[in-house]
């Protein structure tokens, strides 16, 4: 095995789960260990104390004309259950088939330590870096990253740069360099309706009061008109329109057709709002989701039971210029109007996310084009995620520059469940893809 996978491995098994304070002193040991490995290859790094789990610094000595660029990761990783899905212990990493089986392989250690080895690689072989260097590596980020936001605004000047790389999302298959520019955001609630002061019979009282899971049923299928369209009153506002760019250039990307929609999720067939592509609507698009709905009796058989709440867990991804604030009024305002009679209604808001997006034909996003086409090999496609990561609009707002988007995680990769895996062979990608990207930005001429 190799110097960088072994380093690789030792990093894998710290338990750095972030949401479970059992795993407090594992996560702890996780950000020391990084500290030591990167003061060991070179560079000055701190470890910063926070509310919850520390942050990580380094930097290498900082050079006056040369670009600065800021490097994000995260060492926290998701919790590992049910363990008995895994074909082998979650923190034992092992290669098996060409890819590296353990929690936290893709999400995020593998990602951001290729970039941790890439420097170091540099380092070694020519002293020096092209550019002014800043590692900030959190252990909060599958919890929100709480603590990053005001870390941000407290330290903005130790952290002013010209562009942000981050390595936290993905590729659309393997082999074809990805580079990601917009991010959709996020606003969620959930809403709960009271009816009966308590649980009633249903056949005592069932017909003369409102039944909460049938209105939480009623109310939710308000949410959308045929086929996925949000009903929400003025929910489209500020939709920002596909470029007519994307729409040609997304056709083209591998893995997102609607065969392989269906094949990757095992849904009879896909649906979603009319007029657009399964690419453009998991792109570029904003949606409506019941992440859970419920009331009344879950166990097994029949309990005649008129339940006296009940709720639905919603979600909504936004698109660039659509405010998370602005949405959750106007979902607010169209439940209210829609509640059927005879329950009552509590909105519970929950966290939300701006979208993020930048222009990928930037001098920036051109010399990270060209480091993904040295990487790999090949010509990039430029695509936008569906999912959410806010704090990359918050380092937007706050420090003032872009973030590119380099993933590494392939659709099979199972970040999140039992059997996480990334390939070996992105991992050494990942390595060169660093040096490229450092030497590209060092001789930009922006």
């Amino acid at each position: 095995m190799t110097e960088p996978l072994e380093k690789f491995f030792e990093f894998l098994r710290f338990a750095s789960i972030s949401t479970d304070p059992e795993y407090a002193k594992d996560v702890r040991n996780c950000a020391d260990w990084l500290v030591s490995h990167l003061q060991g290859i070179g560079l000055k790094t701190e470890l910063h104390e926070t509310a919850g789990h520390p942050l990580v610094v380094a930097r290498n000595e900082h050079v006056e004309g040369k670009k600065t660029v800021l490097i994000y990761g995260h060492y926290d990783v998701q919790p590992v259950d049910p363990v008995e899905l895994w074909d082998s212990p979650p923190f034992e990493p092992e290669i098996r088939d060409g890819k590296i089986w353990a929690r936290g392989s893709t999400d995020n250690k593998g990602q951001m330590f290729a970039h941790i080895c890439g420097v170091e690689e540099m380092l070694k072989r020519d002293g020096e870096l092209p550019v002014n260097l800043i590692f900030l590596f959190e252990g909060e980020e599958e919890v929100g990253s709480q603590n990053l936001k005001p870390f941000l605004e407290q330290h903005k000047d130790e952290l002013a740069c010209d562009i942000i790389a981050v390595s936290d999302t993905g590729m659309v298959a393997q082999g074809v360099p990805t580079m990601g520019y917009g991010l959709r955001g996020i606003a969620a609630c959930e809403v709960i309706l009271k009816g009966p002061s308590g649980d009633l019979h249903s056949g005592v009282y069932g017909g003369a009061v409102a039944n909460p899971a049938t209105a939480v049923a009623q109310l939710v299928a308000t949410l959308h008109e045929e086929y996925g369209k949000v009903a929400v009153e003025g929910f489209y506002d500020h939709v920002r329109p596909l470029e007519e760019w994307e729409r040609e250039m997304w056709a083209k990307v591998p893995n997102t057709s609607d065969d392989d929609i269906r094949q990757q999720t095992g849904a009879a067939e896909v649906y979603g709002e009319a007029g657009y592509s399964s690419a453009e609507r998991l792109w570029a698009r904003p949606t409506a989701e019941v992440n859970g709905i419920g009331g009344g009796y879950q166990g097994e058989g029949t309990k005649t039971v008129l339940p006296a709440e009940a709720f639905a867990k919603l979600t909504f991804r936004l698109v660039p210029d659509q405010d998370p604030a602005d949405i959750m009024q106007k979902v607010k305002s169209h439940l209210e109007r829609h509640l059927p009679a005879g329950v009552e209604m509590e909105l519970e808001i929950g966290h939300d996310g701006k979208a993020y997006y930048c222009d990928p034909h930037s001098p920036y996003g051109q010399a990270a084009q060209r480091a993904l086409k040295q990487a790999f090999g090949a010509d990039p496609v430029l695509i936008r995620e569906g999912g959410s990561i806010p704090i990359i609009q918050d380092m937007k707002e706050i420090l003032g520059v872009d973030t590119l988007m380099l993933g590494l995680a392939l659709p099979d990769c199972q970040i999140h469940a039992p059997n996480e895996n990334f390939y070996v062979e992105n991992f050494e990608a990942g390595i060169r893809l660093n040096q490229e990207l450092l030497r590209q930005i060092g001789s930009s001429e922006n």
